[in-house]
């Protein structure tokens, strides 16, 4: 049910994507990149920390030089295991030396570097202390395309993320929804998207009846009723990349008003993924999406932005929003997901990740986008 195992990223996979990094920092004017653990250090080196904590690991970015890793010596055999690991120096420290005076000696007294968004204060500053003359600025503000364009073999992996998200509702369309709550939903969805080979489940968000109105709802105690509209909102990672997927299921049959307002999100979902194409801007997936529901007067109930980024994260840039003017370009991997909520009624979201390819886009989610009537 997993399918076959991904070929593995290789040292030199890490080692272009490192170069790749390095070269966009100095075009952006930064004197270097301190990534911390977490999602942009495993896309960089492959290594996982199996948690951050007070001792500071640390990848070290700067022009002109190899990529260093900064991790704390009872750390470093583990480290040194990391597929990247051969693109990569070690400079090891331990208890009771001063890490931020290591790292400082790897970077020039002064100018603006990039730190990863999730870095602990207290790193950032004792590195500010060491460094008394730097500035910093988040990789997201940063960097925000580091990680947006996907290769081929990226592609394959969050094609498959998205194939075993659609095999998960498959499957959950089969199951009783009316009489049950919302929490015994969830937890079908997490089992069943591990059962198809997602190793993380981020969320599952199962809004019933009024709850569907309210886009992050998660999950709750509300018993499910024949005659609500429930929205299934549902991803996590598969080798390390993700999925992200919604569907919008009737318990019973509809009434008109409920398959008119699924029908105009079905538009409006249709709509913005035609948008996709190179070139175009984030924000015309926006534009296309909103009008259509606009257009049909429902455009106060569109509440949120039509998309965001997709890769080793489930939410990351670009996003799909009016003011983002960062072109489309192929291998960029997003969702396309509109909305209508109608407050204390109910709510609608259909959406698909969507890759851009050379000549428009692509969906990694296939699953019927008509309004499901299940039990």
């Amino acid at each position: 049910m997993t399918g076959s195992t991904p070929a593995p990223f290789t040292a030199d996979d890490y080692r272009a994507r490192m170069e790749r990094a390095t070269g966009a920092a100095a075009d952006a004017g930064l004197a270097g990149l301190l990534v911390a653990p977490g999602p942009d250090m495993v896309w960089l080196t492959g290594y996982a920390p199996t948690a951050a904590t007070e001792r500071l690991t640390l990848l070290v970015l700067a022009p002109g030089q190899s990529p260093v890793l900064v991790v704390p010596a009872l750390e470093a055999p583990d480290a040194e295991k990391a597929a990247g690991a051969p693109a990569l120096t070690f400079r090891d420290w331990t208890d009771g030396k001063d890490p931020y005076a290591l790292t400082a000696g790897l970077l020039g007294g002064s100018g603006r570097l990039g730190i990863s968004d999730n870095a602990w204060a207290m790193h950032l500053l004792g590195l500010q202390q060491a460094l008394p003359a730097t500035s910093y600025a988040s990789l997201t503000e940063a960097l925000p395309m580091l990680r947006a364009v996907k290769d081929a073999a990226e592609l394959e992996l969050m094609a498959a993320a998205g194939a075993a998200a659609d095999q998960a509702f498959e499957e959950i369309r089969k199951v009783p929804f009316a009489g049950r709550r919302e929490s015994d939903i969830g937890r079908d969805l997490a089992d069943l998207l591990l059962r198809f080979g997602h190793s993380q489940v981020d969320f599952t968000v199962v809004g019933s009846g009024p709850n569907s109105a309210n886009p992050h709802h998660e999950v709750g105690d509300r018993v499910i009723r024949r005659g609500d509209m429930v929205v299934l909102d549902f991803g996590g990672l598969k080798d390390g990349y993700g999925s992200d997927t919604s569907r919008t299921v009737h318990v019973g049959e509809p009434t008109d008003e409920e398959r008119e307002v699924h029908d105009l999100v079905r538009a409006a979902q249709e709509a913005g993924f035609r948008a996709v194409r190179p070139g175009a801007a984030c924000q015309d997936v926006d534009r296309a999406a909103r009008a259509v529901i606009d257009d049909a007067g429902y455009g106060r109930y569109f509440i949120h932005r039509t998309g965001h980024g997709i890769g080793v994260t489930t939410h990351e840039p670009p996003y799909m929003i009016e003011g983002e003017e960062q072109p489309l370009v192929p291998g960029m991997c997003f969702s396309v997901e509109p909305g209508v909520y109608l407050p204390g009624r109910f709510g609608v979201r259909i959406e698909d990740i969507v890759t851009v390819t050379e000549d428009g886009g692509r969906r990694l989610n296939n699953t019927t986008r008509d309004l499901v009537v299940v039990d």
